[in-house]
């Protein structure tokens, strides 16, 4: 029995080297030579932290052990001074040379959900190393300025698989581990604990937000643009184009609010991070979008009402409605029509094109996977490909109705 044992400790060895952990990294140290303080085998990804904390100097000596997601991929890993995720986060990416194959380690300060450029981040960083070992796992390595008054740490940290010629990281996959690789550093007791280990609730927040923004401002709103514009030439197709119009742009405002109501409460809980250019086109895009509902809505109430009471002061204050109404929506023959024709199209127009910008805008912030940028795009083209191909028979069928007219005023004039 006993030679039996001393025969699988070579195996269970070498099987727990492969497997990776705390146990097959205990001949890591610190850069002082010292082994690290703590280790903690992170819940996702496969990946372990080592780490001395320095509370006389306030460093943090780490060394972050993971492999990348294929052959030529990247490691990172770093920690979130304003909140839980990426958005925020002070990193460090390793990542092989494209020329020599040598690993090298650069900051980030990611400001959104894209990686951005490598620059300077928020904790002092010094003696920061990477390199490849037989196992195919990367450590990094380097000791980090957290300050003296640290004690528990947002970590985040991630894998890809595959660095361009330019040595830029190719996005990361979007699965449940990746999307749920961050945890809590306890500097006083030396411990890691998952911060979410049901998978990322600010993710599933702003994937919601994503959606519910590309169907009501991106799509919606467009088809229900497409039914007014195009629709309503057709004679037979009066007043169905209004109903098809009308529902598309009332159910696109619905969700598109409930869309807007996720990214505040995105932006209320994302402490620190901010998305200027995005957040003004939002709330550019809801005010344009409600106007136009409070005018419809107004104009709809002035139709509805019925004139069944007699006394001087109630018809003075109806009528009072119904000018604010028509001044609001005025009757198609009414002088002034044209000009709120011109306004209705133009804010209809603007909240469609600012809308759909402000979805690439998100789809970069957010880091969105290719795929999805490739369908919304495609879905977006059948819309112009719809639109221009309706606009041609439109105009047709309008020239034709035109000459028509033409044709028989010529013909009742002569006789």
């Amino acid at each position: 029995m006993a030679m039996l044992v001393l025969a699988l400790l070579p195996l269970l060895a070498a099987s727990a080297s492969a497997a990776g952990g705390c146990a097959a990294d205990a001949s890591l140290s610190s850069p002082n030579g010292n082994a690290y303080a703590a280790c903690s085998d992170l819940p996702r990804l496969g990946a372990t932290v080592h780490w001395t904390y320095d509370r006389a100097a306030g460093s943090l000596s780490v060394a972050f052990v993971a492999a990348p997601a294929a052959p030529g991929g990247w490691v990172a890993w770093g920690l979130n001074p304003y909140g839980e995720g990426m958005a925020g986060a002070q990193a460090l990416l390793a990542a092989p040379s494209s020329s020599s194959g040598a690993w090298a380690v650069r900051t980030y300060n990611i400001s959104g959900y894209a990686l951005g450029a490598p620059g300077p981040i928020a904790f002092p960083a010094t003696g920061l190393a990477a390199e490849m070992g037989t196992d195919g796992r990367v450590r990094v390595s380097g000791t980090l300025s957290v300050g003296q008054g640290a004690s528990v740490l947002n970590q985040v940290w991630q894998v890809g698989s595959a660095v361009s010629v330019d040595g830029v990281p190719a996005p990361h996959a979007m699965g449940g581990d990746n999307l749920a690789a961050k945890a809590k550093l306890d500097l006083v007791r030396q411990t890691s604990t998952s911060s979410d280990s049901g998978g990322s609730g600010l993710a599933r927040e702003r994937n919601i937000h994503g959606v519910l923004n590309a169907v009501s401002w991106g799509l919606l709103l467009p088809m229900g643009a497409i039914f007014a514009r195009y629709l309503k030439t057709f004679r037979s197709a009066d007043p169905a184009w209004f109903y098809l119009h009308v529902t598309c742009q009332i159910i696109g405002y619905a969700v598109g609010v409930a869309g807007w109501a996720t990214g505040i409460n995105l932006g209320n809980a994302s402490n620190g991070v901010t998305y200027g250019l995005h957040r003004s086109i939002g709330i550019a895009v809801f005010a344009l979008a409600t106007l136009q509902v409070i005018i419809y809505l107004t104009n709809t109430s002035q139709i509805q009402i019925e004139l069944d009471r007699t006394d001087a002061k109630f018809r003075s204050n109806l009528n009072g409605v119904q000018a604010f109404a028509l001044f609001l929506r005025p009757r198609k023959d009414h002088k002034c029509r044209v000009y709120w024709n011109v306004y209705h199209h133009s804010v209809g127009y603007a909240v469609i094109i600012l809308g759909i910008l402000n979805i690439f805008k998100g789809m970069a912030i957010l880091g969105v996977e290719q795929r999805w940028r490739t369908a919304y795009v495609a879905a977006v083209w059948v819309l112009g490909a719809v639109a221009v191909t309706l606009e041609a028979v439109t105009w047709s069928v309008v020239i034709r109705r035109r000459e028509a007219e033409q044709h028989g005023k010529t013909f009742h004039g002569a006789a």
